[in-house]
């Protein structure tokens, strides 16, 4: 069995920025990582059950944390602006379309409500060529994609949903060609 690699950790430093920005001794090291990822799922949960999603764009697609001294920045990408935190920056994405999470989470919903996944997959593709014929600048290329090259500007994510059927993970891969 081969060994696999994250595809945003390969390219960390190169052509990929952290999601959290901060430092710490490295005794204490794994309490900002733990701190860091119970903001994240706090936010997360919130918004679950505080906002109703009702198109596939809508999720949150990037949490970046950033601590100082005596501050803890938290800037939230998503698709569409529909509530506001206090405390909190909330951005919204520029291309929507283009974010691997809002799509993993537009499958997984799907596939919570028992549409087959090649339905699922169908309508999420037939989303991403709708947005791409509103916004003439995008052009959608067929071929594959450089996953070896370290240079090639990638967008992953990685998401499991549970089903009736048991867990399922979904994976996806963008390209980001910046020509």
């Amino acid at each position: 069995m081969g060994q696999k690699i994250n595809p945003l950790g390969f390219r960390l430093g190169i052509t990929q920025d952290h999601h959290s920005l901060w430092f710490a001794q490295p005794k204490k090291y794994f309490e900002g990582l733990q701190e860091d990822q119970k903001i994240r799922d706090c936010i997360k949960n919130y918004i679950q059950k505080n906002m109703k999603i009702s198109s596939a764009v809508e999720g949150i697609a990037l949490i970046v944390i950033q601590k100082r001294i005596d501050l803890i920045q938290v800037i939230i990408f998503m698709g569409f602006l529909k509530f506001l935190l206090e405390y909190i920056t909330i951005k919204r994405i520029a291309k929507p379309y283009g974010n691997p999470n809002l799509f993993a989470e537009f499958i997984a919903k799907q596939l919570k409500n028992r549409v087959s996944f090649r339905k699922a997959m169908k309508k999420a593709i037939e989303l991403t060529e709708q947005a791409m014929k509103k916004d003439s600048s995008t052009n959608r290329k067929e071929g594959r994609v450089p996953l070896q090259t370290i240079q090639a500007k990638i967008d992953y994510c990685s998401y499991t949903v549970q089903t009736i059927h048991g867990v399922l993970g979904i994976k996806i891969w963008i390209f980001l060609d910046e020509e």
